[in-house]
């Protein structure tokens, strides 16, 4: 007997949160509601190029960001982490496609990832399993009133989402969808 997928769509983790302002961020790779092109996915047609993000009209007092990329819709009770960027200055307003590979060689100055769900720090598209709901990708910026979270490399990235709820000024959201045949 094969297992099967079939559950109710997970909440909009994000809204479940404190409410905060939010400010505008867009992709010239991801549209919001939109299929995630394949080139950002896990899959046989992709290739884990993190996608350009750039945001702005956040709050004057951002003294750093949290970037991440979460699947509220993964198979588990947990979703599951695509990729954790912290600590990025505030100074930051754009990632360039491509800057979440594993050696972090673009990364903003003082900015590192954490591990991924995959173990991986680096970003890790898209890769639901064959045949299982849309996924929603969360693409989220979250100005923070500290210039660092103070965490390490080995720090999980459900905790780093939790230490910058308590720090979060504002929050911009980019919403991007996939699904296997």
């Amino acid at each position: 007997m094969t297992a099967s997928l079939t559950r109710p769509v997970a909440p909009d983790p994000y809204s479940l949160l404190p409410a905060v302002p939010s400010f505008d961020l867009r992709s010239d790779d991801v549209q919001q509601g939109e299929r995630v092109p394949d080139v950002h996915t896990n899959t046989s047609a992709g290739r884990n190029v993190s996608p350009h993000l750039a945001w702005s009209g956040f709050p004057p007092e951002t003294r750093s960001f949290l970037v991440t990329c979460f699947d509220p819709d993964a198979p588990g009770p947990a979703g599951w982490w695509h990729w954790t960027l912290v600590d990025v200055p505030a100074s930051t307003t754009e990632l360039a496609q491509g800057v979440g590979t594993p050696d972090g060689a673009r990364l903003p100055h003082g900015a590192f990832q954490l591990k991924g769900d995959d173990g991986v720090a680096a970003y890790r598209g898209a890769a639901p399993p064959p045949g299982d709901q849309v996924h929603r990708y969360f693409f989220v910026v979250s100005a923070l009133d500290v210039p660092s979270l103070g965490l390490d490399r080995d720090t999980l990235p459900g905790k780093a989402s939790t230490a910058a709820v308590f720090h979060t000024l504002a929050r911009a959201v980019l919403v991007g969808t996939y699904q296997t045949s």
